[in-house]
C-alpha cells in the first residue's frame, strides 16, 4: 500500500490478514514457471505438465479413474461444474451461507440455475435438514411447478472455517444417492481443511465420497487455478467445450498444469496447508490469552472474533482485515485469515496491535 505526499510515493507497511490469497505464489511454483518459460507446449491443457499433474493428483486421491480438469478460478469452477451437471429445470442445494449463494455475485443464477438454500449451522448444512428439504419437495403435489433440487453443494472448509466430519459427509452422500443427485464439494481452501488437526477427512476420502470436487490452488500457494476431479466416471459430456464456453479455460493451459505439478510434488500442497494452520493456531492462542471473544470455533486458517467498532477502526490503519457479521450497534465479527505465506512475525505484530 502507498500514499502520495508532495507528489512523492510513500510506502506504508500493512499487515495482511483479510484473506488467504493476498500473496503471489510459492517460490517453487515460480521457479518451475521460470524454468519452463521458453519451452514450446500445446495449448488448452494438452501439454506434458498438465498430464503429469493429473497423474499426481490421481495418486494423491487414490482414484486412478479420476477425470481431472484445470480451470482458471473458483467462481468459474463452481459455475461450470454446476451448470454442466444440472438440467435446465434444476437448482443446486446449499447452506444459506454457502459461497455460491452469498459471495459469487449471482454467478450460478447467471447460468440459469437457482441456488436452493437450507439452514446454515456455523457454515454447514445438516444431513437431517437436507433430507427433510428433499422429501418435502418430492411430496409436494405441485413440485413440477418448482425448481427441482438437482445437486448438493458443500464447501470444505466452509465460509466460517468449519469442517465436515467423515461421518457427516458419508450421511450427506447417502441422502444424495437416495435421491439420485450428485454431491459436489468446493475445495477452494481444501489444503487448509486437510491439514487441520481436528479433521478426520483425507483426500482419498473425498474421492470416495463425492461425485465431484475441486482442489483449490488460488488460495493455497498458486498464482491462480483450480483442479476439478470427477470421481465416478461421471464427467458431463463435452465438459471441455463447456469450460471454454464459460470463459474458464486458459489458452496457455500449461500455466495451471505446471503449478499443480509443483503443488503435488514432494507434498508441497500439504506443507503449505500445514503452515497456514500453524500460524492460525499461533494467532488463536494469542487471542485467547488476550481474552477476545470468539464468534465460533474454527479449526482452520480462518479465525473469527468479536471486536468493538472503535478498535476495528484503529486496527484498519495498520491491518487489512475482513468484516463479517454485525453483532450489535457497537460490535462486529472480524475475520483474520492466515495463508501459506503468513510469517510468525506478522502474527506477533498483529497480536501486539490488539
Amino acid at each position: 500500500m502507498y500514499v502520495m505526499k508532495n507528489n512523492k510515493r510513500k510506502d506504508i507497511i500493512m499487515l495482511a490478514f483479510a484473506c488467504d490469497y493476498m500473496e503471489g505464489a510459492h517460490e517453487k511454483i515460480l521457479q518451475r514457471l521460470s524454468e519452463t518459460n521458453y519451452e514450446k507446449a500445446p495449448g488448452y491443457g494438452n501439454d506434458i505438465y498438465c498430464e503429469s499433474a493429473k497423474e499426481k493428483i490421481r495418486r494423491a486421491c487414490e482414484c486412478p479413474e479420476a477425470d481431472i480438469y484445470f480451470l482458471a478460478g473458483g467462481t468459474q469452477t463452481n459455475a461450470v461444474v454446476i451448470d454442466t451437471m444440472l438440467r435446465k429445470y434444476q437448482g443446486v442445494v446449499a447452506a444459506r451461507t454457502g459461497h455460491v449463494n452469498v459471495h459469487e455475485a449471482g454467478a450460478i443464477e447467471y447460468t440459469g440455475h437457482k441456488v436452493l438454500t437450507v439452514p446454515s449451522h456455523e457454515g454447514k448444512l445438516m444431513a437431517g435438514e437436507l433430507e427433510e428439504f428433499l422429501r418435502t419437495f418430492w411430496n409436494d403435489g405441485s413440485h413440477e411447478h418448482m425448481v427441482f433440487p438437482g445437486m448438493v453443494y458443500l464447501s470444505h472448509p466452509t465460509e466460517y472455517g468449519t469442517l465436515y466430519s467423515k461421518e457427516e459427509l458419508l450421511e450427506i452422500a447417502r441422502i444424495c444417492r437416495e435421491f439420485q443427485i450428485p454431491l459436489y464439494l468446493d475445495g477452494a481452501r481444501l489444503g487448509y481443511g486437510l491439514m487441520s488437526r481436528k479433521t478426520d477427512v483425507t483426500l482419498p476420502d473425498l474421492a470416495r465420497i463425492c461425485d465431484v470436487f475441486y482442489i483449490g490452488g488460488t488460495k493455497v500457494g498458486a498464482l491462480c487455478g483450480e483442479a476439478v476431479v470427477f470421481t465416478k466416471n461421471n464427467t458431463p459430456e463435452y465438459f471441455l467445450t463447456m469450460v471454454k464456453q464459460h470463459g474458464a479455460m486458459l489458452a496457455k493451459g500449461r500455466l495451471l498444469g505446471i503449478q499443480f505439478d509443483a503443488l503435488f510434488t514432494d507434498g508441497l500442497y500439504y506443507e503449505l496447508g500445514a503452515h497456514a494452520i500453524e500460524m492460525a493456531e499461533r494467532l488463536r492462542e494469542g487471542l485467547v490469552k488476550k481474552g477476545y471473544p470468539f464468534f465460533l470455533d474454527s479449526p482452520t486458517n480462518q479465525q473469527f472474533i468479536v471486536l468493538p467498532d472503535a478498535e476495528i477502526a484503529r486496527l484498519q490503519k495498520d491491518v487489512y482485515l475482513d468484516l463479517w457479521d454485525k453483532v450489535d450497534a457497537d460490535h462486529t465479527v472480524v475475520r483474520f485469515a492466515t495463508s501459506w505465506a503468513t510469517a510468525k512475525e506478522d502474527v506477533d505484530a498483529l497480536l501486539g496491535l490488539l
